[in-house]
């Protein structure tokens, strides 16, 4: 009730100024990603690169002020400037050079389907994809099978994708300390995951109730605020600029908390008989991001969250401009609270060809601690800087660090955990862990790009485990777990949305066997390629 009036109210106030939809695009579609963050890095456009995912609009806007700045652009640059148009000029009338341009070389990228007019739109997609891992331990196999649809009608933006996943042996379960994608397992070695909504657009803002997931926070080898390896959940949310120095974000969401509620559950008799029928205990969060831009190329970001459960949502936490921990102190004063966070995201690229940035997640804070030897507060902090195309064109050196201290992103009480259905949604290392990362990317053609990285990724005990205190846990007192990868990729997007890759890496882990695949456990020398249209 309060998601349809909310809803509702936003529609009837987007109505007055009509603009173009916007559609969340997936994440895990990197090229234009990584193609706005390297022309934000040379200083031709400015991104908020620390939320994610971008709307098709968005980034349509973005790349025709690069196009405005095209002399700016290498050979290369400009290349994957026109291959991106050919897919995000649909997103609404061009300017008059662009849409001359495209319309004198009949210029659009591939569809199965697509139409549109002054009112309507509507594009149809398959998904289709598959890879094979080989090693010592044999052969893994992934594939993928589905469809997207989206479009607008006005400024009512509308997607649905649906996948289906099929992989054996599974290797991206919700214990794995790894950042590839599980959900709700079926038949042992399938799941689907469903995306979608509806938005309202308006000049300086869009907002929508829609099943998806975001990535918070800059980084190039896993956020430490929102992750995105979680699977997708149900969210009403916001999104406002009304100036060039300020945007807001937030999200209300609906988790799958995965416990039992007894008092809900009940048996249930038919012709197969008896049956106990589950049902889980209610679980969401909350969560705003305030970005300001005290000049040109620097982002600061700061915001918090709660997880909460009851049985039913709390209109509290649809206040979009709330400090969460404040409104639970009242909410449950007197018992336990909730499990809140904060976070801080600094990003910089005033030096040109450099980006420089730092993110804070914040579970836990006690003045206090910081005076004390033997305790500490349950902190993620990760810092990085990427250079790009410097000293040499289309080369790009990145390196960054992540250091998580015990307890961060855990909690006791397993309805307010920060995940959904056991997935954690923030750092893939969860707590008590640190990683090195570093990275070197060639790009010399359009759209192709080689990579040479190698990660050194360690975790301590596990203290929700040991039934140790809550304070007092020393971080990384020992290392339960290490991973050493080093590893060479050769991506290449041929038409729009279709990506193949081949990569070679070697790997060794070892430590505590449940946190890893024992397909990827041990030394191994791992061959991977894969083909796939659309995500």
């Amino acid at each position: 009730m309060y998601s349809f009036l909310i809803l509702s109210i936003i529609a009837l106030f987007s109505c007055l100024n009509m603009s173009a939809q916007d559609i969340p695009y997936s994440v895990e579609n990197y090229g234009i990603y990584d193609y706005l963050d390297e022309l934000a890095g040379e200083q031709i456009i400015s991104v908020n690169s620390a939320i994610k995912p971008y709307t098709r609009q968005y980034i349509s806007d973005k790349l025709q002020e690069v196009y405005s700045n095209r002399d700016l652009l290498s050979a290369r640059q400009r290349k994957e400037l026109d291959f991106y148009l050919l897919d995000f000029g649909k997103e609404k009338v061009l300017t008059p050079r662009v849409q001359w341009l495209k319309e004198e070389k009949g210029e659009k990228r591939a569809d199965l389907f697509y139409y549109r007019d002054s009112l309507f739109s509507v594009t149809v997609n398959p998904i289709l994809g598959a890879e094979v891992f080989v090693n010592s331990a044999g052969k893994a196999t992934y594939w993928r099978n589905g469809a997207e649809v989206y479009g607008h009608i006005k400024n009512i933006g509308f997607y649905a994708s649906l996948r289906d996943n099929h992989e054996k042996p599974l290797l991206g379960r919700s214990s794995y300390l790894t950042r590839r994608d599980g959900g709700h397992i079926k038949n042992a070695t399938d799941w689907s995951d469903m995306k979608g909504g509806i938005t309202w657009s308006w000049k300086w803002g869009n907002a929508g109730l829609i099943r998806d997931k975001q990535v918070w926070g800059n980084n190039y080898n896993g956020s430490n605020i929102f992750g995105g390896n979680n699977p997708s959940f149900v969210q009403l949310y916001l999104k406002i600029k009304p100036v060039e120095w300020f945007e807001f974000n937030y999200f209300h969401g609906w988790l799958n908390s995965m416990v039992v509620d007894s008092a809900r559950s009940y048996y249930v008799e038919n012709s197969y008989g008896t049956d106990y029928r589950e049902v889980y205990h209610k679980k969401f969060i909350a969560a705003n991001m305030f970005t300001f831009v005290p000049f040109s190329n620097l982002h600061i970001s700061a915001g918090n969250s709660i997880v909460y459960t009851d049985n039913h949502f709390s209109p509290a936490y649809i206040i979009p401009l709330f400090f969460y921990k404040s409104v639970d102190h009242a909410q449950t004063s007197g018992v336990d609270n909730m499990n809140s966070q904060m976070f801080l995201d600094i990003s910089s690229r005033n030096i040109k060809h450099l980006h420089l940035y730092t993110t804070l997640f914040v579970d836990e804070l006690s003045v206090k601690r910081f005076f004390r030897d033997d305790e500490w507060n349950f902190f993620s902090w990760k810092t990085g800087l990427q250079l790009i195309n410097y000293p040499f064109d289309d080369l790009s050196f990145t390196t960054e660090f992540t250091y998580s201290y015990p307890l961060t992103f855990q909690h006791y009480v397993p309805t307010v955990t920060f995940e959904t259905m056991n997935y954690n949604m923030g750092h893939y290392l969860r707590d008590n862990s640190r990683e090195w990362y570093i990275a070197l990317d060639y790009r010399p053609l359009r759209t192709l790009d080689i990579r040479l990285s190698f990660s050194d990724a360690v975790r301590g005990p596990d203290y929700t485990e040991l039934g140790t205190e809550r304070v007092g846990n020393p971080p990384l007192e020992s290392v339960s777990w290490h991973n050493r990868t080093l590893g060479l990729q050769v991506s290449y997007q041929l038409i729009n949305d279709l990506y193949s890759w081949f990569s070679f890496s070697h790997s060794n882990i070892s430590g505590d066997e449940r946190w890893s695949p024992p397909f990827m456990y041990g030394e191994k020398n791992t061959l991977n390629m894969g083909v796939t249209f659309g995500f």
